[in-house]
């Protein structure tokens, strides 16, 4: 039997190995869509990802006679830990093959560090802060995955618990077929709630219309999540990360903003079109051809992804969220969508399930992440 190293990351090579590794393990999968190296390079670059200036961080490669065979990163978020209280080392971009030895030796790091570090609990797959990716695929594996959500093959979670983890947090993701005309009773139920509670939807005539509302919209993601044991604060350092990052890809179309009266943001809502197979076409470069895939893919498609909902917690479960989505459904039919996919849900979070109730919603993935006492 073959021994099984593990490396820790530290070099420009490393870094690109690690970086790759996924892309060789599923390089024969139709259902993996792989990231963009640059923005997978950033992660890992202090200038370009603020979250690194308050962690601690580790990244190892486990070989097998000489090739990579799986991969790891541990974080200790000290934000986390100093304004929460939560103590815990995060393991995120864990990939490796189906050998039990090689997952072992990849959370033994987990488990080491740990252990250096005086904290007594593990929990992963998952990144910095809360809007990174998350959840282990347990179900869903004949899907092609989104940009935000992690793919991984069907024996990931088996080896987890064989390792003594076990399940903490588990999350549904819903697939939606739009009809072809919207219930009377949504139109109905959203023009009675506009009416009552002074609501307008706002409109853009181009991006640069739309730039001032970031800033409140990350505002309004705080308000809506504080209340989450879980949910740390952005900085201003991560809120502009998180515009460099993305801005490019919105459409200001598949932008839904709600005001009220007074015009101030209370609630919305961010989607795109899907650009899971432009990202396959593209294999993880922007240049030379990975560019006009993108933009091809935003000009027509068939499909869509919901990424991000805020709502002011003082019209929380006042159905506002019919309004959201009685906007999504208008945009839609006019762009050519006829799929929605929902960004991954805490499989108890009822509130924000009951934004698809009545649209025949599909539970078609599930994920978790597991954790362990060390």
């Amino acid at each position: 039997m073959s021994e099984i190293g593990v490396v820790e990351v530290k070099s420009g090579k490393e870094l690109m190995e690690f970086i790759r590794f996924p892309m060789e393990l599923y390089k024969n999968n139709k259902n993996y869509v792989p990231s963009l190296i640059k923005g997978e390079k950033e992660n890992w670059d202090s200038r370009e990802n603020p979250a690194l200036n308050y962690s601690s961080t580790k990244k190892f490669l486990a070989k097998k006679d000489g090739k990579t065979v799986g991969r790891i990163a541990l974080i200790i978020n000290n934000k986390e830990k100093t304004e929460l209280g939560i103590s815990k080392v995060r393991f995120g971009w864990i990939d490796f093959i189906d050998d039990l030895n090689v997952s072992k030796s990849l959370i033994g790091e987990a488990e080491k560090f740990a252990r250096e570090n005086s904290i007594s609990k593990i929990e992963g797959p998952m990144g910095f802060t809360n809007l990174d990716k998350a959840g282990t695929l347990t179900m869903g594996f004949d899907k092609m995955a989104t940009m935000i959500g992690i793919y991984n093959h069907d024996y990931y979670s088996s080896h987890f618990e064989k390792l003594g983890l076990t399940k903490e947090k588990e999350w549904v993701e819903y697939e939606i077929v739009f009809p072809e005309i919207l219930p009377e009773k949504v139109v109905k139920f959203n023009e009675l709630i506009k009416e009552k509670y002074q609501l307008r939807v706002m409109r853009f005539k181009s991006k640069k219309e739309f730039l001032p509302l970031v800033d409140p919209m990350f505002k309004l993601l705080d308000q809506t999540y504080s209340s989450l044991s879980t949910y740390t604060p952005l900085t201003p350092e991560q809120i502009q990360s998180y515009k460099d990052k993305y801005f490019s890809l919105l459409d200001k179309d598949f932008i839904i903003c709600v005001a009220d009266k007074d015009d101030n943001l209370v609630a919305f809502a961010v989607t795109m079109p899907s650009y899971s197979e432009a990202l396959q076409k593209a294999n993880g470069y922007l240049f030379p051809f990975g560019w006009w895939h993108l933009l091809q893919a935003g000009k027509k498609n068939a499909r869509a992804n919901f990424y991000l909902i805020g709502i002011h917690p003082d019209y929380q479960k006042r159905g506002v969220t019919s309004i959201i989505f009685k906007e999504i459904y208008e945009i839609f039919k006019k762009k050519g969508v006829k799929y929605l996919e929902t960004n991954p849900e805490l499989a108890d979070n009822k509130a924000i399930q009951l934004l698809w109730q009545d649209y025949n919603p599909v539970n078609h993935k599930r994920r978790a992440t597991f954790s362990k006492t060390v």
